[in-house]
């Protein structure tokens, strides 16, 4: 599947970083969060797009963490859809430092969620076109 990629620079913070030196497991996954967010952002959708009680729900997040991270240090998030299903997508995320490696990749599934009902649904056809 060929679909949009897009890029966020971040730079790390010294209070990231955890009693051995380096940035915090935690601090990944707010990085992700983050990556995920841009994803959003660049497709131009907010929260007023898909007003209540329509939204999408995080249902998993796994990180592989390949190398670690130190401050100082600038990182490059990027982030892909990974699949689309009938109510659920995927991210697929990278993490990379200042010299171009990749530290760590993580995948995220996405469910459409009506929270009123407490229930997933289908996924909206213009949602899933401006992913596609």
């Amino acid at each position: 599947m060929t679909t949009k990629s897009f890029e966020l620079p971040l730079r790390i913070d010294w209070s990231e970083l955890d009693i051995f030196g380096h940035v915090n497991n935690v601090s990944y996954f707010k990085y992700i969060q983050s990556s995920r967010l841009n994803y959003w952002e660049q497709l131009g959708i907010d929260a007023t797009k898909y007003p209540k009680p329509l939204g999408v729900m995080l249902a998993s997040c796994t990180c592989k963490f390949m190398k670690p991270l130190f401050y100082p240090d600038t990182i490059t998030l990027k982030v892909s859809l990974d699949f689309i299903k009938n109510t659920s997508f995927g991210f697929h995320h990278q993490i990379l430092n200042s010299k171009n490696e990749i530290v760590a990749e993580a995948h995220d599934v996405m469910v459409m969620f009506n929270f009123e009902k407490n229930e997933k649904v289908l996924i909206p056809d213009e949602l899933r076109k401006l992913m596609e």
